[in-house]
């Protein structure tokens, strides 16, 4: 059998925590709790619709929210679509203008063209050099017929951390509301919603050691009479959302929330000392360089451009698992259009590769992972031509 590569791929995706595991198992099978939580007649759906409770408070107590300002999706970008098109119908005219970034999440930029579609305006921010999108550029894309704001708290590319407390007040003094997609932030990040200007927070389990398939929105109170739902069919979650709610991956991702919340200050001070020993081996190798902010930025993920002909990252597939960022999604070869935003050409994309770091990741790992990197980057022109 061969040997499995080293994970540092994250922000991709997280393994289940066998935590998480355990509670979901719990939630199926004829002994146990797999009631309908939509069904309060008997003790079966009681005991489901407790279960979902629970989780939702676990959510909220991790960003600062109320339960009952927690909507269960099916992920992040189910919550990003619901956020942008369910503020945009429920507005009940046509037009209007709403920003946000280039460098933002396809279900972000993907929806937001959709939108342009039906004749809403979209202002698409340049970031700035470090890969940020500041306060005072949000300000001056501003119009009297601004309805929405929707940028990253964490961005899944770089690391990067927008200012989203600066940049909710900007907002808020507009009396526009403003989304943040915090799918790469949760865990990662502190949040308090009940200190944010923030209306409406989109959340994924598969990025925090829970399972894929379920998520959140935040919808805060400046949003719920805003916000027009998308799915319907029995007017569940407040009626911003329909269907049957699935108990064992909401159970699944109430837990992952609550252990990030239990071990936020231990775990964040563990990735911190390794990414620092990761970057110090790999700054050593001449020419790399690091993209984003050096300090704006979260520990967990790092995206390295190599000198051109002296990195095959080619090399490295068989052993290391990483995301060579060239490619911006699953359906296209094109260059990330987050390097391109920042000033990239498509060969300086093609060199660039996101290593993220996360709950399992060793000493080990990384100066293994560090030595292989090293490795691949004897000179290879042949390679880029």
């Amino acid at each position: 059998m061969n040997k499995r590569p080293l994970y540092f791929d994250y922000a991709a995706t997280t393994p289940v925590d066998e935590r998480v595991i355990k509670v979901m198992v719990e939630c199926l099978g004829f002994n146990g709790n797999f009631g309908n939580p939509a069904s309060s007649s008997h003790a079966f759906g009681q005991q489901a619709r407790q279960t979902v409770e629970q989780a939702r408070r676990q959510v909220a107590e991790l960003v600062g929210a109320q339960a009952d300002q927690i909507v269960w999706t099916s992920g992040a970008t189910e919550s990003n679509n619901l956020a942008l098109k369910g503020v945009a119908q429920a507005r009940g005219v046509s037009g209007g203008h709403i920003i946000t970034s280039q460098i933002e999440h396809k279900a972000i930029l993907d929806t937001a063209k959709q939108l342009q579609d039906t004749g809403v305006a979209v202002t698409y921010l340049v970031p700035d050099a470090e890969g940020l999108i500041t306060p005072q550029a949000v300000s001056e894309a501003m119009r009297e017929d601004t309805f929405l704001v929707s940028l990253m708290l964490v961005n899944n590319e770089l690391g990067t951390v927008n200012d989203i407390a600066a940049i909710g007040q900007v907002v808020r003094d507009r009396d526009a509301l403003f989304h943040v997609d915090a799918a790469q932030g949760a865990g990662k990040v502190a949040i308090d919603l009940a200190r944010l200007p923030v209306d409406l927070m989109s959340f994924s389990a598969h990025k925090i050691y829970g399972p894929k398939g379920i998520g959140a929105l935040y919808v805060g109170p400046r949003a719920h009479q805003r916000l027009l739902a998308q799915i319907h069919g029995g007017g569940h979650e407040g009626g911003l959302r329909s269907g049957t709610l699935a108990t064992h991956q909401i159970a699944a991702m109430g837990v992952a929330f609550a252990l990030a919340a239990a071990a936020f200050d231990e775990e964040k001070a563990t990735i911190v000392r390794l990414r620092e020993r990761l970057l110090e081996q790999l700054l050593s190798i001449p020419g790399v360089r690091l993209n984003g902010s050096p300090t704006q930025r979260i520990p967990h993920t790092l995206s390295l451009t190599f000198n051109e002909g002296e990195f095959n990252s080619a090399a490295l597939s068989s052993s290391i698992a990483f995301s060579a960022t060239s490619a911006c999604n699953s359906a296209s070869n094109a260059p990330s259009h987050v390097l391109l935003a920042l000033g990239h050409d498509a060969r300086s994309a093609g060199r660039t590769i996101r290593l993220s770091l996360g709950r399992f990741t060793t000493e080990q790992d990384v100066d293994q992972a560090a030595q292989l990197i090293k490795a691949a980057c004897a000179s290879a022109p042949a390679f880029w031509q």
